[in-house]
């Protein structure tokens, strides 16, 4: 069993089909049939392989320079899209900030118009108001100065123990209280 082992390595099956010698040992058969098949191998590769073969690899190479191509002019389009995106949001941009001007200019117009009604309204009441205060001071004086004259004349004729009625003594009263009133006013100014 031991010689069996020993010719089973790799050293001895070596060693026994003639060692080192065979290992170096030039074969010219061998050489003429290996460039033989080489050969004819080549041969029929490029008769048959050949021109499919560099087809392929010139059809790839067509496919990835067109892929290469088409890649950048993607590219330079969404590129060119970018831009434009750019520019379109720009643009909304500014005129989202144009629509904000003009609403705050018409807001503040249309309040400087509300302060200007509300101003002109306040000086047309004070106006009317003032008139009527006139009115009513006139009308007021005119009611003082009827019950003044009846006053008078009731005053007078109880002075003097008669009636005084006529039209002759309300003149003499209304002239008396007339040169009153303009003195008055005389003293004012």
């Amino acid at each position: 069993m031991a010689g069996l082992a020993a010719l089973a390595s790799p050293t001895s099956l070596f060693a026994a089909e003639g060692g080192w010698d065979t290992l170096f040992a030039v074969d010219t058969g061998l050489i003429i049939w290996t460039w033989a098949t080489f050969l004819v191998l080549l041969f029929v590769l490029w008769r048959f392989a050949w021109k499919p073969l560099l087809g392929a690899l010139e059809a790839r190479e067509k496919r990835i320079r067109d892929s290469i191509t088409e890649a950048r002019q993607l590219r330079e389009e969404a590129e060119e899209s970018a831009a434009e995106h750019r520019r379109q949001l720009a643009e909304a941009r500014r005129e989202a900030q144009q629509i904000v001007a003009d609403g705050r200019e018409a807001g503040q117009k249309v309040r400087a118009d509300i302060e200007e009604k509300a101003r002109t309204e306040g000086a047309a009441m004070i106006e009317r108001a003032k008139r009527e205060i006139a009115q009513e001071k006139a009308s007021a004086l005119e009611e003082l100065r009827k019950h003044s004259v009846e006053l008078a004349l009731s005053a007078a004729s109880q002075l003097m123990g008669q009636k005084l009625d006529g039209e002759v003594d309300r003149g003499l009263v209304v002239e008396y209280l007339d040169k009153l009133q303009k003195d008055s006013q005389g003293a004012e100014a």
